[in-house]
This record gives C-alpha cells, sequence and structure tokens, in this order.
C-alpha cells in the first residue's frame, strides 16, 4: 500500500506540471503567442491551487474517508482538464472575437482565470488530502509536508521530460489528457483496492472507477481525436481549417477558401497565398529595392514566401535571395498547400532556403548582404521582439555591406495617433538610431516602413532616381507607380513622422528589457481595451527607485504594528513563504523570457526548463528533509537561505549578461542551454529548500499539520500569483532582466529583515 501511495503523489505532481503545460500552449494559441500571457496563465494556476489546497486542508484533516474523496476529486480533476482544453479552443468564439484579432489584458486575465478555475482547485484540494493519507501509514510529523512536496516535485520532474520528448511531439492535447486521465484513475482503483471488502460506498466507487478507466480507454483509441478535430472545426468557425498541427515553435493553422490559403501562426495570419496584400509587398519590397543603386544578394527573415521573394526576384540585378525561415513546418505546408506563386518563389535557383532562427543566421554566417528585410512587422511577443533590439541592429550592422539597408516595418496610422503608437515607433526609431547613421521613414497607414543603413543613399535619394530605376528595371507593379511613389517618397512625410513622434518615448529597445513589447502590448490594449490604457501608462512610470520605495515604506508599516503583535512569528514565517514563491515565479518567468529572447522557440522547451527548476525544488525540500532534524537552529539555516536567494537573484543578469556576450561570440550554443537548465536547477534548489523548513518552525506552535501544510502552501502559491501577474506585466517587460532580479531582492531583503528584528527569533525551530 506505501508504494501505491508513493506512487500516487507522483502522479499529483506529474497531473500537475502536464495540465499546465497542455493548457498553457492552448492557451498560449489563443493568445496570440503572446508569452506575457505566460506569467498570467501560470498566476492564475497558482492562486486557485492555493484556495483549493486552503479550503480543503481543514476537510482533509476532518474528513473520516480521505482515499475516497481523494479519488472522487482526482477524477473530476481528469474530467474538468478535458473540458478545460476544449473551452479554451473555443475562447474567441464565446468571446465573440474574431480570428486573427489580439485579445487585450483584460479578457486574457479573467478568461484565463475562468477555463482554469475548476482544474486548478482540485489540484490544489489533493496536496492536503495527499499529507493526511501519506500520514496513515508513514509517522505523522512536520516532515510529512516536506516528503509530499518532495515527491510531488519529482513526479513534475517526469512530467516536464514526458511532455517534451513525449507528449507535445506525438499527441494532441486530448490524447494527451485522455491517457492522463486513464493513469489516474487506475492508480485510483489500485488505491481502493484493499477496501473491497468494506462497505457499500467503497464497493460502489470501485465499480464506477473500472467503468470509468473502460470509458477512458475507449475515449483514448477512439474518440480523442475525433473530439481534437471537432474542436478545431469550433474554434475556427465558418472557416474551412485544412491543417492543424504545433510544431517545436508553435502552432500552425492553414484555411482554405477557394483556392486562397491563408497560414496562421499562433491565431495571426501569417502568409497569403496566391493572392497576398499586393499594397504592403510592393512598398515593403520595390521602394528599398529601388534606393539600392545595384541590388545583388538580399536576405529575408521569415514570412518572405507567399510575395515577397517573387517581388524581389523582378529586379534584374538580384543574383541570390537567403530566406530564413524558423519553423521548417511552414514551408513543408506551403509545399503541401502549393500555388503557382509558392512553386514559383521557392523553386527558383536564385533562392536559398535556411532552416533556421534569422538571428542565428546572421550570428554564425560570414556573408554580406545589399539589403535585410525583416517579415516580422512588429514587436508584439519576445519571439519578434527580439528581432527589434539594439542587439540585433548591430549584428545586422555586421552584415550588410558599405550601403547596405536595413528594412522593417511597424504599425501606423495616419489618422489615429494615440500615445502607444506613438511610443511604439518613436522607441524602435530611436533604437535603430543608437547603430545606424541613417533613417528613413515612411509612414503609411497600416504600416510604417523604416530604411537603415550607415549609407547616405536612403537619405540622399530623390523621388525622379526611384521612378526612373523603376522604369530601367522594367517593374511591373500594380501599386508601386511613378504617382505613388511621388506621394510616398514626398519630403513632408519625413517632417510629419518627426512631430509624430515628438515628446514620446526615447527609450532604448534591448534583447534583456523588451520595451519595444511593453509598448507593443500597450498599443494594442489601447485599440481593444481602451479603459484601461491609464494603466499601462502608470506601468511604464515604474522604475527602481519606486520598488526600493515601496519596500522601506512596507517596512515602515511593519515596525509600527511589531510592538502590537505578539507572536508576530506566526505571521512572518507565511510572509517570508510568500516572498519565496513571488521569487520563485520571477526566477521561472526570467529564465523563460531570457530563453525566449534569445532562441526564440521557448514553445518546446517550457517544460524542460520547468522540470529543471521543480528537479532543484525537489532536491532542496529532499536535502532539508532529511537533515532538518539534526539542526539545532532551523531559523538560523532559515535565515541563510533567505540571504542565498538574495545573492542569486542580484548575481543572475551578471550571468547571463556575461554569457550572452562570451557564449554568444564563440558560438558555444549548446553551452548557453546548458546554462539555462542549471541556474534553473539553482533556483529551484533555493526555492524549494525553505518549504520543508519553515513547515517545521511553523509547526511547533501548531496542532495542525494539514493546516500547517495548508497555509504555508497557499502562501507559496499566493506569492507565486503575484509573481506571475506582476513580474509578466510590468517588471520583466517595463524593468528588465536586471531591474527583475533587483526586485526580487529587495523583496527578499523586506522578509529577511521581517524574521531577524523578532526579539524571540533565537526559539523558533531550536533543538531542546
Amino acid at each position: 500500500m506505501k508504494k501505491i501511495i508513493f506512487i500516487a503523489i507522483l502522479a499529483m505532481g506529474f497531473s500537475g506540471l502536464v495540465a499546465q503545460i497542455l493548457l498553457l500552449r492552448e492557451l498560449l494559441i489563443v493568445f496570440s503567442g503572446n508569452e506575457l500571457c505566460i506569467g498570467i496563465i501560470l498566476a492564475n494556476w497558482l492562486i486557485l491551487e492555493a484556495f483549493g489546497c486552503f479550503f480543503f486542508s481543514g476537510a482533509a484533516e476532518k474528513s473520516k474517508n480521505k482515499l475516497e474523496i481523494f479519488t472522487i476529486i482526482t477524477i473530476s480533476f481528469s474530467f474538468f482538464l478535458l473540458l478545460a482544453i476544449f473551452s479554451t479552443r473555443i475562447l474567441k468564439a464565446v468571446m465573440g472575437i474574431s480570428i486573427g484579432e489580439s485579445i487585450s489584458f483584460l479578457p486574457m486575465f479573467y478568461s484565463s482565470f475562468l477555463i482554469l478555475l475548476p482544474v486548478s482547485i482540485l489540484h490544489g484540494a489533493l496536496f492536503p488530502f495527499t499529507c493526511q493519507i501519506y500520514s496513515l501509514f508513514y509517522s505523522q510529523d512536520a516532515s510529512s509536508a516536506g516528503r509530499v512536496y518532495v515527491y510531488e516535485t519529482v513526479g513534475t520532474i517526469i512530467a516536464g521530460i514526458v511532455c517534451t520528448y513525449l507528449f507535445i511531439p506525438y499527441l494532441n492535447s486530448f490524447q494527451a489528457s485522455s491517457g492522463l486521465a486513464l493513469l489516474n484513475l487506475t492508480i485510483c482503483l489500485f488505491l481502493l483496492a484493499p477496501y473491497w471488502k468494506a462497505g457499500l460506498f467503497q464497493k460502489t466507487t470501485l465499480v464506477i472507477l473500472s467503468g470509468l478507466i473502460f470509458f477512458s480507454g475507449y475515449l483514448i483509441y477512439s474518440q480523442a481525436d475525433k473530439l481534437h478535430h471537432y474542436s478545431i472545426k469550433a474554434q475556427w468557425r465558418n472557416q474551412n481549417a485544412v491543417h492543424y498541427q504545433n510544431s517545436q515553435y508553435g502552432n500552425i493553422c492553414v484555411i482554405e477558401n477557394q483556392g486562397q490559403y491563408i497560414f496562421f501562426q499562433d491565431g495571426i495570419p501569417n502568409i497569403i497565398t496566391p493572392v497576398p496584400d499586393m499594397h504592403f509587398i510592393e512598398e515593403f519590397v520595390h521602394l528599398p529595392l529601388l534606393v539600392h543603386p545595384e541590388p545583388e544578394k538580399l536576405l529575408i527573415l521569415s514570412a518572405g514566401a507567399g510575395g515577397m521573394i517573387n517581388e524581389a526576384l523582378k529586379h534584374p540585378s538580384v543574383e541570390r535571395i537567403e530566406y530564413a525561415e524558423l519553423d521548417s513546418l511552414i514551408l513543408d505546408l506551403l509545399r503541401k498547400f502549393s500555388t503557382e506563386l509558392t512553386k514559383s518563389e521557392l523553386n527558383d535557383r536564385r533562392v536559398e532556403i535556411k532552416h533556421m532562427d534569422g538571428r542565428l543566421l546572421l550570428k554564425t554566417s560570414q556573408d554580406k548582404y545589399d539589403l535585410i528585410l525583416l517579415g516580422s512587422l512588429e514587436p508584439s511577443s519576445l519571439q519578434t521582439n527580439r528581432f527589434f533590439t539594439k542587439e540585433f541592429f548591430l549584428l545586422v550592422k555586421e552584415r550588410l555591406n558599405k550601403e547596405g539597408i536595413l528594412v522593417i516595418g511597424l504599425p501606423g496610422s495616419l489618422t489615429y495617433q494615440n500615445k502607444e503608437l506613438k511610443n511604439l515607433n518613436s522607441c524602435i526609431y530611436h533604437t535603430l538610431k543608437s547603430v545606424f547613421s541613417n533613417i528613413r521613414v515612411i509612414p503609411g497607414d497600416g504600416t510604417n516602413l523604416f530604411l537603415a543603413s550607415n549609407s547616405g543613399y536612403i537619405s540622399t535619394f530623390e523621388k525622379i532616381r526611384i521612378i526612373e530605376r523603376l522604369n530601367q528595371r522594367k517593374i511591373k507593379a500594380e501599386v508601386i507607380v511613378p504617382w505613388r511613389i511621388e506621394n510616398k517618397l514626398h519630403y513632408g512625410w519625413q517632417n510629419w513622422f518627426s512631430s509624430f513622434i515628438e515628446k514620446s518615448s526615447h527609450k532604448i529597445n534591448y534583447d534583456f528589457k523588451p520595451l519595444g513589447l511593453f509598448y507593443s502590448i500597450s498599443h494594442w490594449n489601447a485599440l481593444y481595451a481602451p479603459s484601461i490604457r491609464w494603466l499601462f501608462r502608470q506601468f511604464e512610470k515604474i522604475n527602481l527607485w519606486i520598488i526600493a520605495l515601496l519596500a522601506a515604506i512596507f517596512l515602515l508599516f511593519y515596525s509600527f504594528i511589531r510592538s502590537k503583535i505578539t507572536r508576530f512569528h506566526r505571521v512572518s514565517i507565511p510572509f517570508s513563504i510568500i516572498t519565496t514563491g513571488f521569487a520563485g515565479m520571477i526566477f521561472d518567468l526570467m529564465l523563460i523570457f531570457t530563453f525566449q529572447s534569445i532562441y526564440g522557440y521557448v514553445f518546446s522547451w517550457i517544460g524542460l526548463l520547468m522540470a529543471s527548476f521543480m528537479a532543484g525544488a525537489a532536491c532542496g525540500a529532499m536535502i532539508l528533509t532529511t537533515v532538518m532534524d539534526r539542526l539545532k537552529n532551523c531559523i538560523i539555516f532559515y535565515i541563510k537561505i533567505e540571504i542565498a536567494i538574495i545573492c542569486f537573484a542580484v548575481g543572475c543578469p551578471f550571468i547571463f549578461h556575461i554569457a550572452h556576450i562570451y557564449l554568444g561570440a564563440m558560438k558555444v550554443l549548446f553551452l548557453f542551454k546548458l546554462l539555462f537548465l542549471v541556474i534553473s536547477f539553482i533556483g529551484g534548489l533555493l526555492i524549494g529548500s525553505q518549504f520543508p523548513l519553515a513547515n517545521k518552525i511553523y509547526s511547533l506552535n501548531s496542532s495542525s499539520l494539514s493546516r500547517t501544510a495548508g497555509l504555508l502552501y497557499a502562501s507559496d502559491l499566493l506569492g507565486g500569483w503575484i509573481g506571475g501577474v506582476a513580474g509578466a506585466v510590468v517588471i520583466l517587460p517595463v524593468l528588465g532582466l536586471t531591474g527583475a532580479c533587483i526586485t526580487v531582492g529587495l523583496v527578499k531583503l523586506t522578509s529577511l529583515i521581517v524574521i531577524t528584528t523578532q526579539p524571540d527569533r533565537h526559539q523558533w525551530g531550536v533543538k531542546k
């Protein structure tokens, strides 16, 4: 029986992380691949799980049928996970949001909260019940909760590896969740098997479980795939979705309508064939190529197929086009649903296709280019923001010929000129200006075209010369005609743009401080949720001085009430765990955001990063659980861990910056990935080591094991919720990697001061 309980605890941790990853990936697709929603989703998961853990902790202690209730909760969790996946697929239809339209911050927050509500609460409720079941067969002391925490974390480690290498590559979400339900039901059946000869309730439960197991097996082998396809039809309502597939980089859906194909990436239209948006494509391609006297070698980074390559090949001087597309699945689908346009583009002898990340190509190649065209048109996610940073522009500068030109696009409007749109354009403009000596902006309704170079071509070219080149090269175009060129290149537009961004943000967009992403999110929220635009404007003003001031105000308030509350450690220990949960979530998001900023494909690495963090947490909790009884003074050791977390937080950004410079320069990318796993493990080790120690210190004055475990577990998750929301929306985008880590250090410093200033602290957890 003890082995079954151990397996049940592992399954609880395994189920929790699998559910998180499956729902996270599904919600990422619905939320247009915006990584900021990762923090919001994880935060909502944690706060709901904290509620379930805290609310059910009393019931777990009083209940006489602990195993039976544990089984019912497990079955309910498995059922609601399937329902949550289906609800996520049809979320936009329920909310009345059009296909391809982004979801703003507030609907993102409450919709993910409602979808996660039953799944997270039920999973949180399993923890106190598991602690009680564990104590029935093992010794009931303060270490029980710590051991359950360790075993659960081991289950999450297994889940991260299994999801990364099995579930994600080979199963759809319904197949994976159905398999998870089968696993949980089987374990529950073994848990209740010894009670077969007991009362009617247990017998009835076993019969029901047996039936559910057979039903779940049937669902896996015959119905899960049907449910998957049915949900896709519901998700892409009134659209002919001819292909839907997840790759390690994201989700791709192909919509067909009378021979016209639209390729969606994470719900955003990326490529249209065979009749693309010629108005945009002709301006984006022909104007820069006409500015250059003789373009020969081009590099197109993403979204080149479907028109860009075709238009560029119309220039007779073009000898070679390199086309970099990170996700090879896009190119496979372009060939599967081919048109005359894509066939001519992808099969032209002058076109060389690179199945790799554009930044990696520029970093590893020594080639020089006359023009580099960026297919991503705004920094709407961390994956795209990394192509609008100073670090990327410096890399481009090295790969351009003497007269080479970089071409990028940003959202623009000649009529609707909100502050958020101005800040976005101004931020990227000044980032370009910090690298290139000449910037030319061609404003437009829909897209502002930016040309950046260190040559004088883009600042001195004349309309007459451009029109002459159009005629000399015999370019046949629908939009780029002489009168159109005269209008677009009128000198007044440059003055108009200067006044447009006047008094707007002059801040620089960096890899580890993605302000471009923040301004892009602010812009879309101003369009779709104008009622909360004031909130994002306040977020922009936040800096480290404000964080330090808030910490100082809190400490002043604490010093005022400390003398009025007896046994203050009853509050200080949960408060410390809240700050530890906050630190753990920021560390998690920091790793995910930094990995995405460098590599651009965190979609496939989320499981491994979380598993590495959980492995560290398990080791930390296991070590402390083992040595805890031998510690003479637990509070001293606890304080040392507090100091270690502060040092780790302050040191992290320096490690990443140094590694980014030296490992990136040496092109030893696998060492950089290994560094992520190591730092993730160390962060988890420090965070996980505090929980069992806090349980022991707090339980010395508490008669209830489950209430102590429930309170501290809920405190940990509450801190994670605060860190998820604040970290994803404000701290990481606005303050950047360094600011986020210093914020963690300041927050943990407050909890350290609270604990070390208690007059009776030396009596906490002292071995007598």
